[in-house]
């Protein structure tokens, strides 16, 4: 029980901190680990129950104030489970209250303040039946959870997760035994080693049988295959209550402390391997067979080429969809919609598209420089054809201008100025005149991006390029003048109609 637990600390941390945590193998890690939590409850209860007569309790400064010392293993175990009881139903129909009585009272800063009394309140609890604070501070975390003022109670207890989440690992750290370390070092990493390995293999088979793949299973196997903070709090309650002799007790927090050291080499192998499967998977996958040709080729089925492909079916006209994601393009085909298989950037699989006899390219991947080669060779190739990319940036823009592309789209700038005009809608313009404005707006911005784009050097920031930062400000200066028109010819219009 003690080393099937994962530490939630430090993987939920990478996986934010690298971007997995809304991967497949993220989410699986991350439900492992929630139901790993919660499973501590139960092993605290069950523990006591293994206690041999032979074995003395290790003496901890809990046991002075412990209410379930001397008792028989039955007996601490439902105590144990009586407190946990009453602790989660005390928190269900008691905080609630307190905290509406607070929210009413309109002191804001009584949400961190209670919030912190009820988990040390808790903590405490767990000492008087002799267990951990650490299981407190989880059970109060989960009695908060329940609360409509969860919300709130988060946004302030956030700026000290990360400065108590530092002072954890210091902990961890210093509790590692370095004289123990030195007098077995081999011997302690062999073992520390065949833990991870041992618990990598069942992660492996587990993810495998529940139908994780490639990097997913990978991520879900290394993330999960060291131990966990909990299980200090079960070492320790086990050496309390004459579970494991002192000695290897010891022994296995030092084995849990240096499998939580080694977590980072983890999630290296895993980078390694994910690069070289994506690597592999980029030169193995079968490609499907283009059999049909459109003038239209839209190259990436994210949720902008899925816009794209919808509205341009949905008038009767073919398009060709390349995508390199087999679960895309399966998850697309399932609704009707059907793309192939390939990387849009390979010549071979543009040309088979139809790239000879088409009129109009939509690149819409998400990779920019993969945007710009495709927009690059596609120019060099049909020098007619007509190129509508997606740009992430600014930057992507001028890349994708000086590639070739006619029409360049920011994912983010028609929604942008959708909202800057009910903007202008609430602050007294009339819909017209906002309307004027958008439009004016629009085109100058896709004039000053031009001018921009001539002035623009690559590897030169633009907050310290005069040339860029002096077309910018006269550009700017432009835009005042041509929104003031707009305005000023719009409500000339309105007046003539009305006198009309």
């Amino acid at each position: 029980m003690i080393l099937a637990l994962s530490s939630t600390a430090i993987v939920l941390q990478t996986l934010t901190e690298k971007g997995l945590a809304q991967t497949q193998g993220g989410r699986s890690a991350f439900s492992v680990l929630l139901t790993q939590d919660i499973a501590v409850i139960p092993f605290l209860i069950l523990l006591p129950l293994l206690a041999t007569s032979g074995h003395e309790a290790s003496a901890n400064g809990h046991d002075s104030i412990s209410l379930v010392s001397g008792l028989p293993g039955w007996g601490a175990a439902l105590a144990t489970l009586g407190t946990i009881a009453v602790l989660v139903l005390a928190g269900l129909y008691l905080v609630r209250p307190v905290f509406r009585f607070v929210h009413a009272a309109h002191l804001p800063e009584m949400y961190t303040a209670l919030a912190l009394l009820i988990v040390v309140g808790i903590a405490s609890a767990m000492l008087l039946v002799g267990l951990s604070p650490a299981l407190g501070a989880f059970l109060g975390g989960v009695v908060l959870a329940n609360s409509e003022f969860r919300h709130e109670i988060e946004s302030d207890i956030k700026p000290f997760k990360g400065l108590l989440l530092g002072l954890f690992f210091i902990t961890v750290g210093a509790g590692i035994d370095l004289a123990a370390v030195w007098a077995h070092p081999v011997h302690l990493l062999a073992l520390t080693v065949s833990v991870m390995i041992l618990k990598g293999a069942i992660l492996f088979g587990l993810g495998r049988l529940f139908g994780l793949r490639r990097r997913a299973l990978w991520l879900f196997t290394l993330g999960l295959a060291q131990a966990g903070e909990f299980g200090f709090v079960l070492i320790a309650f086990s050496g309390q209550a004459a579970v494991l002799p002192a000695a290897l007790t010891d022994q296995l927090l030092l084995i849990v402390a240096l499998s939580m050291l080694l977590t980072p080499l983890s999630f290296m192998m895993y980078a390694a391997i994910a690069a070289r499967l994506a690597k592999s998977n980029a030169n193995a996958v079968d490609e499907d067979e283009i059999d049909i040709k459109g003038r239209v080729i839209i190259a990436g089925l994210g949720r902008f080429g899925q816009t794209v492909t919808q509205l341009v079916r949905s008038t009767g006209h073919t398009c060709v969809v390349l995508d390199h994601d087999m679960v895309t393009i399966e998850l697309m085909r399932r609704f009707g919609y059907k793309g192939f298989l390939g990387d849009p950037t390979r010549p071979e699989v543009l040309h088979a598209a139809g790239l000879a006899h088409a009129q109009v390219l939509v690149v819409a991947l998400d990779d920019q420089d993969a945007a710009t080669r495709l927009t690059t060779y596609a120019r060099r190739e049909r020098p007619d054809l007509h190129i509508i990319a997606r740009a992430r940036s600014r930057y992507h823009v001028f890349g994708l201008y000086r590639a070739g592309a006619n029409d360049i789209v920011r994912e983010l700038f028609d929604s942008s100025l959708r909202a800057g005009r009910y903007v202008l809608e609430n602050i007294g313009l009339s819909e017209s005149e906002a309307a004027a404005a958008e439009r004016a707006y629009y085109k100058h911005d896709r004039y000053a991006l031009r001018e921009l784009a001539k002035v623009w050097t690559p590897d030169k920031p633009t907050a310290s390029d005069p040339a860029y930062i002096q077309r910018a400000k006269e550009l700017d200066a432009e835009l005042e003048t041509v929104l003031a028109a707009a305005l000023e010819d719009t409500n000339a219009s309105a007046t003539s109609d009305q006198n009309a």
